[in-house]
Protein backbone atom coordinates (compact mmCIF):
# COMPACT_ATOMS: atom_id res chain seq x y z
CA UNK A 1 0.00 0.00 0.00
CA UNK A 2 2.79 2.54 1.08
CA UNK A 3 4.52 1.49 -2.33
CA UNK A 4 1.47 2.38 -4.07
CA UNK A 5 0.97 5.90 -2.46
CA UNK A 6 4.42 6.23 -3.16
CA UNK A 7 4.57 5.69 -6.84
CA UNK A 8 0.99 7.71 -7.23
CA UNK A 9 2.70 10.55 -5.52
CA UNK A 10 6.03 10.41 -7.77
CA UNK A 11 3.59 9.93 -10.80
CA UNK A 12 2.07 13.17 -10.04
CA UNK A 13 5.13 15.45 -9.30
CA UNK A 14 6.14 14.47 -12.95
CA UNK A 15 3.76 14.57 -15.20
CA UNK A 16 1.93 17.89 -13.24
CA UNK A 17 4.76 19.96 -12.35
CA UNK A 18 2.70 23.34 -12.61
CA UNK A 19 0.48 22.03 -10.24
CA UNK A 20 3.36 21.06 -7.79
CA UNK A 21 5.15 23.90 -8.29
CA UNK A 22 1.54 25.86 -7.54
CA UNK A 23 2.17 24.91 -3.91
CA UNK A 24 4.88 26.73 -4.04
CA UNK A 25 5.14 30.12 -1.65
CA UNK A 26 7.65 32.25 -1.70
CA UNK A 27 8.02 35.64 0.43
CA UNK A 28 8.48 38.63 -0.53
CA UNK A 29 9.51 41.04 2.05
CA UNK A 30 9.44 44.71 1.89
CA UNK A 31 11.89 47.58 4.11
CA UNK A 32 11.75 51.49 3.89
CA UNK A 33 14.77 52.88 6.00
CA UNK A 34 17.66 51.03 7.28
CA UNK A 35 19.27 52.71 9.97
CA UNK A 36 18.80 53.56 13.55
CA UNK A 37 15.41 55.53 14.51
CA UNK A 38 15.74 59.40 15.20
CA UNK A 39 12.47 60.43 15.62
CA UNK A 40 11.40 61.85 11.60
CA UNK A 41 8.54 59.74 9.83
CA UNK A 42 7.23 56.75 11.45
CA UNK A 43 9.24 54.94 13.33
CA UNK A 44 8.05 51.43 12.21
CA UNK A 45 9.30 51.87 8.87
CA UNK A 46 12.76 51.69 10.07
CA UNK A 47 14.75 48.61 10.56
CA UNK A 48 18.40 48.80 12.46
CA UNK A 49 21.26 47.59 10.39
CA UNK A 50 21.79 45.63 13.39
CA UNK A 51 18.50 43.80 13.29
CA UNK A 52 18.91 43.78 9.47
CA UNK A 53 21.43 42.32 9.64
CA UNK A 54 20.45 39.84 11.75
CA UNK A 55 17.61 38.75 9.80
CA UNK A 56 19.91 38.25 6.26
CA UNK A 57 22.48 36.39 8.32
CA UNK A 58 19.34 33.46 9.53
CA UNK A 59 18.31 33.49 5.88
CA UNK A 60 22.07 32.59 4.98
CA UNK A 61 22.24 29.98 7.55
CA UNK A 62 19.67 28.19 6.83
CA UNK A 63 20.18 28.03 3.01
CA UNK A 64 17.85 30.73 1.47
CA UNK A 65 18.31 31.90 -1.98
CA UNK A 66 18.24 35.90 -2.30
CA UNK A 67 16.55 36.90 -5.59
CA UNK A 68 15.33 39.39 -7.88
CA UNK A 69 12.99 40.46 -10.51
CA UNK A 70 15.55 39.04 -13.07
CA UNK A 71 16.04 36.13 -11.84
CA UNK A 72 12.10 35.08 -11.49
CA UNK A 73 12.27 32.06 -13.43
CA UNK A 74 15.05 30.53 -10.98
CA UNK A 75 12.05 30.19 -7.89
CA UNK A 76 11.61 27.12 -9.75
CA UNK A 77 14.87 25.57 -9.52
CA UNK A 78 16.38 26.92 -6.57
CA UNK A 79 16.00 26.18 -2.96
CA UNK A 80 13.95 28.48 -0.57
CA UNK A 81 13.95 31.46 -2.93
CA UNK A 82 12.78 35.23 -1.29
CA UNK A 83 12.76 38.78 -2.38
CA UNK A 84 14.09 41.18 -0.82
CA UNK A 85 12.42 44.91 -1.38
CA UNK A 86 13.15 48.43 -0.47
CA UNK A 87 10.73 51.08 -1.23
CA UNK A 88 11.05 54.98 -1.97
CA UNK A 89 15.40 54.81 -2.57
CA UNK A 90 16.43 56.49 0.69
CA UNK A 91 20.03 56.49 0.92
CA UNK A 92 20.48 54.62 4.19
CA UNK A 93 19.73 52.37 2.09
CA UNK A 94 23.70 51.87 1.75
CA UNK A 95 23.45 50.23 5.07
CA UNK A 96 21.91 47.47 3.59
CA UNK A 97 24.20 47.30 0.42
CA UNK A 98 27.10 47.60 3.09
CA UNK A 99 25.75 44.36 5.19
CA UNK A 100 25.10 42.60 1.57
CA UNK A 101 28.78 42.96 0.90
CA UNK A 102 29.85 41.96 4.47
CA UNK A 103 27.94 38.76 4.33
CA UNK A 104 28.52 37.90 0.27
CA UNK A 105 30.64 34.81 0.23
CA UNK A 106 31.50 32.17 -2.53
CA UNK A 107 28.23 30.23 -1.37
CA UNK A 108 25.97 32.96 -0.93
CA UNK A 109 25.51 35.77 -2.58
CA UNK A 110 22.91 38.36 -0.83
CA UNK A 111 20.61 40.28 -3.53
CA UNK A 112 17.56 43.12 -3.18
CA UNK A 113 15.94 45.43 -5.05
CA UNK A 114 15.41 49.06 -4.11
CA UNK A 115 11.95 50.51 -5.90
CA UNK A 116 13.48 53.91 -6.50
CA UNK A 117 11.02 57.29 -6.96
CA UNK A 118 12.67 58.49 -9.96
CA UNK A 119 12.06 62.59 -9.44
CA UNK A 120 13.78 62.77 -5.42
CA UNK A 121 16.81 60.53 -6.54
CA UNK A 122 19.68 63.36 -5.47
CA UNK A 123 17.65 65.24 -2.74
CA UNK A 124 19.33 64.84 0.49
CA UNK A 125 17.94 61.76 2.18
CA UNK A 126 17.75 59.87 -1.18
CA UNK A 127 20.54 57.83 -3.45
CA UNK A 128 22.02 59.92 -6.14
CA UNK A 129 22.79 59.01 -8.96
CA UNK A 130 26.25 57.69 -8.49
CA UNK A 131 25.07 55.60 -5.77
CA UNK A 132 22.37 53.70 -7.46
CA UNK A 133 24.48 53.35 -10.46
CA UNK A 134 27.11 51.44 -8.06
CA UNK A 135 24.75 49.42 -6.55
CA UNK A 136 23.24 48.41 -9.80
CA UNK A 137 26.38 47.76 -11.39
CA UNK A 138 27.36 45.36 -7.87
CA UNK A 139 25.20 42.36 -8.94
CA UNK A 140 23.43 43.05 -5.58
CA UNK A 141 21.29 45.65 -5.46
CA UNK A 142 18.52 45.41 -8.30
CA UNK A 143 17.21 48.88 -9.16
CA UNK A 144 13.33 49.22 -10.13
CA UNK A 145 10.17 51.43 -10.39
CA UNK A 146 8.63 53.15 -7.28
CA UNK A 147 7.14 55.74 -9.87
CA UNK A 148 8.42 59.63 -10.50
CA UNK A 149 6.49 61.51 -7.64
CA UNK A 150 4.86 58.64 -5.59
CA UNK A 151 1.55 59.42 -6.41
CA UNK A 152 -2.00 57.01 -5.91
CA UNK A 153 -1.80 55.79 -9.65
CA UNK A 154 -5.52 55.18 -8.81
CA UNK A 155 -6.17 58.80 -9.41
CA UNK A 156 -3.28 60.18 -10.74
CA UNK A 157 -3.82 62.04 -14.19
CA UNK A 158 -0.60 61.15 -15.71
CA UNK A 159 -0.22 57.63 -15.58
CA UNK A 160 2.72 58.02 -18.72
CA UNK A 161 4.35 60.38 -16.65
CA UNK A 162 4.69 57.93 -13.40
CA UNK A 163 5.61 55.15 -15.40
CA UNK A 164 7.19 55.43 -18.79
CA UNK A 165 9.15 58.67 -17.78
CA UNK A 166 10.27 56.83 -14.49
CA UNK A 167 11.36 53.52 -16.04
CA UNK A 168 13.17 55.74 -18.54
CA UNK A 169 15.12 57.81 -16.41
CA UNK A 170 16.14 54.93 -14.49
CA UNK A 171 17.40 53.03 -17.25
CA UNK A 172 19.26 55.68 -18.31
CA UNK A 173 21.19 55.86 -15.28
CA UNK A 174 21.80 52.07 -14.15
CA UNK A 175 22.33 50.82 -17.77
CA UNK A 176 19.96 48.07 -17.30
CA UNK A 177 16.21 47.09 -17.84
CA UNK A 178 13.48 48.37 -15.57
CA UNK A 179 10.95 45.56 -15.20
CA UNK A 180 9.56 46.26 -11.87
CA UNK A 181 7.36 48.21 -10.78
CA UNK A 182 5.98 48.68 -6.74
CA UNK A 183 2.70 50.52 -6.72
CA UNK A 184 3.15 53.63 -4.33
CA UNK A 185 1.01 52.93 -1.09
CA UNK A 186 0.25 49.48 -2.76
CA UNK A 187 -2.67 50.84 -5.16
CA UNK A 188 -4.12 49.56 -8.11
CA UNK A 189 -6.85 49.04 -10.12
CA UNK A 190 -7.30 47.55 -13.57
CA UNK A 191 -6.93 50.97 -15.39
CA UNK A 192 -3.57 50.99 -13.64
CA UNK A 193 -2.71 47.41 -14.35
CA UNK A 194 -3.48 47.62 -17.95
CA UNK A 195 -0.95 50.43 -18.05
CA UNK A 196 1.62 49.09 -15.68
CA UNK A 197 1.63 46.04 -18.49
CA UNK A 198 2.45 48.20 -21.24
CA UNK A 199 6.54 49.05 -19.77
CA UNK A 200 6.91 46.63 -16.84
CA UNK A 201 6.87 43.01 -16.45
CA UNK A 202 5.91 42.40 -12.68
CA UNK A 203 3.89 44.98 -10.61
CA UNK A 204 3.99 44.92 -6.46
CA UNK A 205 1.41 45.42 -3.74
CA UNK A 206 1.65 45.70 -0.01
CA UNK A 207 -1.56 43.30 0.46
CA UNK A 208 0.69 40.67 3.17
CA UNK A 209 1.10 37.69 2.05
CA UNK A 210 3.29 34.63 0.61
CA UNK A 211 3.60 34.40 -2.78
CA UNK A 212 1.66 31.16 -4.92
CA UNK A 213 1.54 30.49 -8.50
CA UNK A 214 -2.26 30.00 -8.59
CA UNK A 215 -2.68 31.16 -12.21
CA UNK A 216 -5.46 34.10 -11.19
CA UNK A 217 -5.86 37.27 -13.76
CA UNK A 218 -3.14 39.47 -13.48
CA UNK A 219 -0.81 37.49 -11.32
CA UNK A 220 2.33 38.82 -11.71
CA UNK A 221 0.95 42.13 -11.12
CA UNK A 222 -0.85 41.82 -7.45
CA UNK A 223 2.51 40.41 -5.85
CA UNK A 224 1.88 40.72 -2.12
CA UNK A 225 4.68 42.01 0.20
CA UNK A 226 5.17 41.52 4.04
CA UNK A 227 6.58 44.23 5.56
CA UNK A 228 9.16 44.20 8.39
CA UNK A 229 9.01 46.78 10.61
CA UNK A 230 10.97 47.73 13.97
CA UNK A 231 9.00 46.34 15.79
CA UNK A 232 9.41 42.68 14.28
CA UNK A 233 11.83 40.67 16.70
CA UNK A 234 14.11 37.31 14.79
CA UNK A 235 11.56 35.03 15.88
CA UNK A 236 8.55 37.17 14.04
CA UNK A 237 10.72 37.08 10.82
CA UNK A 238 11.08 33.74 11.13
CA UNK A 239 7.45 33.09 11.59
CA UNK A 240 6.54 35.86 8.63
CA UNK A 241 9.23 34.13 6.19
CA UNK A 242 8.44 30.08 6.70
CA UNK A 243 6.63 28.80 3.76
CA UNK A 244 5.85 25.01 4.85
Amino acid sequence: MKKLALTFCLLFVFENPLQVFALQNVPILIYHSIDEFTGHGSKELYVTPENFEKQMTYLKEHGYTLLTFERWQEMKRVRKPIFITFDDGYKNNLNAFAIFQKLETKSFKPAGTIFVISDFIGRSNRLSKTEIKKMADSGLISIQSHTATHPDLTITENLTYELKDSKEKLQRITGKPIIALAYPYGNTDEQVIRETKKYYTYGLTTIPGLYSNTGIKNELYLLPRTYIKYSTTLDEFVKLIETN
